[in-house]
């Protein structure tokens, strides 16, 4: 399977990875996204416990507010309505007209928990937060992206995108197996959770600007702080991420095309600490990963599926 790891002294690859070509980085999204909604707060364009309904057209008395959104406690299930992750591609027909009609429309009857009572991973609620975000700011998401968080970075808007681009600069997504399959379509109003495209060596500009150098300052909550440091990981249909930064300034980006998707965090944390990657990696269960390189105890959340 394509393999690419990159850590302060390190690239390396395998079996045809290209830290230069496109690949999804799943819900590594997010915490782009909830570093949008922080530099909003910043700029005081939103407040973080704004109520959805200020900025999008929802049935009132919610009591979701956009910090809720972002830390996955809005109560809001962990997909849209009629999505169902066993299809190849389960956000295919997720588009704006489905958002209004079945998800802001009827906001209050999706919500299966009081807002802040408890933590669910939640990919909606991501969708949901990005559009509201779009509505404040006036622009799609990607153009606010690029003013509030990738410009800032130094990083060029070029190389985090919304669309696949065409041809061979893309890396072709695989399945388990290694065969070849059709990424999934996240353009619509999932793209938030997780829908970007990205080459590797961007996405690693992306992430030490923001966890090592802290050029926008402390990291937004989308990232899960753990032990002496934060990461996220994300995994579409073909693709899977790992990202972390320990707060000594050590830090990993793991990227893999195909097999399965915990084992490029188990990859991750290995080059996180310092160890020699495996010439084969272990495709066995992996618990949720701690950067100090030890499981920690809340269950896996490659949030895209």
């Amino acid at each position: 399977m394509p393999l690419c790891v990159l850590t302060p002294e390190t690239m390396w690859t395998e079996h045809g990875h290209d830290p230069d070509r496109y690949v999804q980085i799943g819900s590594l999204t997010k915490p782009l996204t909830g570093t949008l909604l922080s530099e909003m707060v910043r700029s005081g364009r939103v407040g973080w416990d704004d109520p959805v309904e200020k900025w999008l057209s929802t049935p009132p008395g919610t009591g979701i507010t956009l910090r809720h959104l972002a830390l996955h406690t809005s109560g809001l299930p962990r997909l849209p309505p009629g999505t169902r992750a066993v299809r190849p591609n389960p956000y295919e027909s997720f588009d704006a007209e489905t958002m209004r009609r079945a998800v802001l429309d009827r906001l209050p009857s999706l919500v299966d928990n009081p807002p802040g009572a408890r933590e669910e991973y939640s990919n909606l609620g991501y969708a949901v937060l990005g559009a509201a975000l779009e509505a404040a700011g006036q622009g799609t998401y990607e153009e606010l992206l690029g003013v509030y968080v990738l410009q800032p970075l130094g990083v060029s808007t070029g190389h985090v995108i919304a669309r696949p681009p065409s041809g061979d600069a893309i890396l072709p997504p695989r399945g388990v197996w290694g065969r070849s399959r059709t990424a999934w379509t996240m353009t619509g109003p999932i793209l938030p959770a997780g829908g970007l495209w990205a080459t590797l060596r961007a996405t690693a500009d992306v992430v030490t600007g923001l966890l090592v150098r802290r050029t926008l300052g402390a990291p937004a909550p989308s990232w899960t702080r753990s032990g002496p440091g934060y990461w996220h990981n994300g995994a579409t249909g073909g693709y899977s991420v790992f990202a972390a930064a320990r707060d000594d300034g050590r830090w990993v980006v793991a990227h893999r095309v195909g097999g399965r998707a915990d084992t490029v965090d188990k990859i991750g944390l290995r080059a996180l600490a310092s160890q020699p990657l495996p010439d084969a990696p272990d495709e066995g269960p992996a618990a949720r990963p701690d950067v100090q390189g030890s499981p920690a105890s809340r269950p896996h959340g490659s949030g895209d599926r």
